[in-house]
C-alpha cells in the first residue's frame, strides 16, 4: 500500500479509503489511485485485514447437496446478492453428511467468515449456536428457525404436500404412494406429512410411503423399478416424489417397463427444477422460489450483521403447483 500511495502521489490512508471506502474520495483520486494498481499489480493481503476487522467479506454457504439444481439455484441467487453487499460466497456441499457439514463449519470458523448460510443435515444445532455465541451470524436455508436463535428463509413444505395429494386425488388417484427419504431431513418429513393430510380428506383413497437412501435420479430409478415389478392391479395409480430428481428417476424406470404415465399411473414431483420441464413426459412439480430463498437468505446474515442484537427473522414462501403433461387428463 506504501508503494502505491507512493505511484499515485497520495497518502497510505487515501488508499486504504479506495479499498474500503470509495465513496470517501474524489472520483479523481479514486482513478488514479486504481491506476496504481493495475501499474503495480498490488493484490491486498485480506488476511492482515481479516484480523484488523475481526471478520472477511466471505460468506459460508453449506447445503445438503449441490448436485441438486434446486440448491445450486439458490447458490446462484445467493451469490449474486452477496455480490451486492461486497460479499463473495464460499460454498461447500454436506452430501447430508453431519461430519462433512461439522469440518465445513469448522473451516469457515478459522476463516473467521462474515457470516453463515446452512441447510442443516440435521437437528443438532450445538455447532451453530457456538458459531452464534462467538458473533457469526447465522441463517438457516431451506429450514424453519423459529425457536431458534437463528434468521432462517424457508418454504412451507407441508403445505407443499398438501397440494401434490390434493392435486392427484381431484384428478381421480385414489392409490398413491409417497416416495422419498431419508425422513430424517426436516424437509422429507414435513412433505409426507402433508401428504397424509391431504389424503386424509378423501374417503378412499389410501397413501403408503416408500423410503429411498437418498434423494437421486438413481434413487428414484430403484423405486420405479419395484413399482414397474408388481402386477397392473397392484401398483399404485398415482405417486408423489418428494423431489423432482426422484419423479425423474421413477418416470425413467416406468418408461422402460411400458407403465404409461399419466394414463396408467400420474406423477408429481417437487422443486419444479428445469429438469421437470424437459422431461420426456413433462412432470408436474410443485414450485419452490429458489432465487428468493437464496438472495433474502444473504439480506437477512447481512441485517444480523449489521444488528446482532436484534431478534432473528423468518421468511417464508407458499410453494404452488405447476401442472404438467404428468398428471393431465
Amino acid at each position: 500500500m506504501r508503494e502505491v500511495a507512493a505511484a499515485a502521489s497520495v497518502s497510505v490512508g487515501t488508499v486504504s479509503n479506495v479499498l474500503n471506502a470509495p465513496d470517501k474520495v474524489a472520483p479523481a483520486t479514486v482513478e488514479r489511485v486504481l491506476a496504481a494498481i493495475d501499474r503495480l499489480g498490488f493484490v491486498r493481503n485480506d488476511a492482515a485485514r481479516q484480523l484488523k476487522a475481526g471478520r472477511s467479506r466471505c460468506v459460508g454457504l453449506v447445503v445438503l447437496d449441490i448436485g441438486n439444481p434446486f440448491f445450486s439455484d439458490v447458490a446462484r441467487a445467493a451469490q449474486q446478492r452477496a455480490a451486492e453487499h461486497d460479499l463473495v460466497v464460499l460454498l461447500g456441499s454436506s452430501d447430508d453428511d453431519p461430519h462433512r457439514e461439522r469440518r465445513y463449519l469448522e473451516t469457515f470458523d478459522e476463516q473467521r467468515v462474515f457470516g453463515l448460510l446452512i441447510s442443516p443435515s440435521g437437528e443438532d444445532q450445538h455447532r451453530l449456536v457456538a458459531l452464534h455465541n462467538r458473533g457469526v451470524p447465522v441463517v438457516l436455508v431451506d429450514r424453519d428457525g423459529r425457536g431458534t436463535p437463528f434468521s432462517s428463509v424457508a418454504v412451507d413444505d407441508i403445505a407443499g404436500g398438501e397440494l401434490a395429494v390434493r392435486h392427484l386425488c381431484a384428478g381421480g388417484r385414489r392409490r398413491i404412494a409417497v416416495i422419498g427419504g431419508p425422513a430424517s431431513l426436516t424437509q422429507v418429513a414435513d412433505r409426507r406429512a402433508g401428504a397424509r393430510r391431504a389424503a386424509a380428506e378423501h374417503p378412499g383413497v389410501t397413501l403408503t410411503v416408500v423410503d429411498t437412501p437418498a434423494m437421486t435420479v438413481l434413487a428414484g430409478r430403484a423405486a420405479g423399478e419395484r413399482i414397474a415389478a408388481r402386477p397392473p392391479g397392484d401398483r399404485p395409480d398415482a405417486v408423489f416424489c418428494v423431489n423432482d430428481l426422484l419423479a425423474i428417476g421413477v418416470l425413467q424406470a416406468l418408461t422402460l417397463h411400458g407403465v404409461e404415465v399419466p394414463g396408467d399411473i400420474a406423477l408429481v414431483g417437487y422443486d419444479d427444477i428445469d429438469f421437470a420441464q424437459s422431461a420426456v413426459v413433462p412432470l408436474t412439480s410443485i414450485r419452490q422460489p429458489r432465487a428468493d430463498i437464496g438472495s433474502v437468505a444473504v439480506d437477512l446474515l447481512v441485517a444480523a450483521a449489521e444488528d446482532g442484537g436484534a431478534r432473528p427473522e423468518h421468511v417464508g414462501f407458499r410453494p404452488y403447483l405447476v401442472e404438467r403433461a404428468s398428471t393431465a387428463g
